[in-house]
């Protein structure tokens, strides 16, 4: 599943390509990704065209597209008149916001592209290039979010990120430390922080040198910053090299994919040497995905044992 860099990859790339220009026709292909539209397939094409998207932004794993305000401009033969940019950064202004899911992708494709197999949601943009949701496995979706350009009320339980300058890293340390469950489930609580996922818990754990099975009150503060401190690194260097790529699933807006799978010290290096001390890393379930971690580097509590 895209973490939060993957996520980070998608929103820049939708920055720099698919902003500015009028939506002139949207298609919906396949209905279960704007399932939680509560307009249905049609309400959400009709909330979207002779619109513009404004701008791109992100809290952890979601991204919305804020959205120029409504107006009577009208759409035929693919032209449509001027849609006025007064007003587009406005508090109360709308939005398209999407999750990827575990296979997600958002691609613009120029005039001309074919189409993808599991092309779910087409923008033609007035250009005559599309933005696309592509979703083989279609746990992801998008959805129409009035007023929600700012922050959509959808997602305004979720917590800020590592990589937010207003996330309360003193907060974040107290709060840890008062619960009693395991550190990585912590980790990926996305009401204590968001974005944080299973590739990255592990190689932010396996950094701070601690066994995912700790509980949180049993953290020194400094530890729990110190992780902190790793997750925010780790991502950081993730994002650098495009995200990680373990198939063509996660890709950014052009289809290129990330390349910090190459430089990954946990995750999916069971029974590899520990790059620390040597010691073959070790694989656990956990929440039916799975853990890596070294048995030498990260000692599990005697009760994990």
């Amino acid at each position: 599943m895209p973490e939060l860099p993957e996520v980070e990859v998608v929103r820049r790339g939708l920055e720099s390509h698919a902003l500015d220009r009028l939506i002139t026709r949207v298609d919906v292909l396949h209905e279960r990704p704007v399932r939680r539209d509560p307009a249905g397939a049609s309400g959400f094409a009709a909330s979207l065209i002779g619109r513009t998207f404004t701008a791109a932004r992100r809290r952890g794993k979601y991204l919305w597209l804020p959205l120029s305000p409504a107006s009577a401009a009208s759409v035929s033969a693919g032209a449509a008149e001027e849609v006025p940019e007064t007003g587009a950064d406005r508090v109360d202004a709308d939005a398209l916001l999407g999750h990827l899911g575990m296979s997600g992708q958002m691609l613009v494709q120029p005039v001309g592209a074919p189409d993808e197999k599991h092309l779910r949601v087409r923008f033609v943009l007035e250009d005559g290039s599309e933005l696309r949701f592509v979703d083989q496995r279609m746990f992801g979706g998008l959805s129409f979010s009035p007023g929600g350009a700012e922050l959509p009320d959808e997602i305004a339980h979720i917590a800020r990120d590592l990589l937010d300058p207003e996330f309360d890293r003193d907060e974040f340390v107290r709060r840890v430390r008062k619960r009693t469950s395991a550190i990585k489930r912590l980790l990926l609580d996305q009401n204590l922080v968001s974005g944080v996922g299973n590739i990255y818990a592990d190689e932010a754990l396996w950094r701070a040198g601690l066994h995912g099975e700790r509980p949180g009150e049993r953290l020194a503060a400094t530890q729990v910053r110190e992780l902190a401190a790793h997750a925010h690194d780790v991502m950081t260097e993730a994002l650098a090299q495009g995200g990680t790529s373990f198939d063509a699933l996660y890709v950014n807006v052009n289809g290129q994919s990330g390349y910090f799978e190459r430089s990954l010290n946990a995750y999916g290096r069971e029974d590899e040497p520990c790059r620390r001390c040597g010691t073959s890393m070790r694989r656990t379930s956990f929440m039916n995905r799975s853990s890596y971690f070294c048995p030498v580097c990260q000692k599990p509590p005697r009760t994990s044992r």
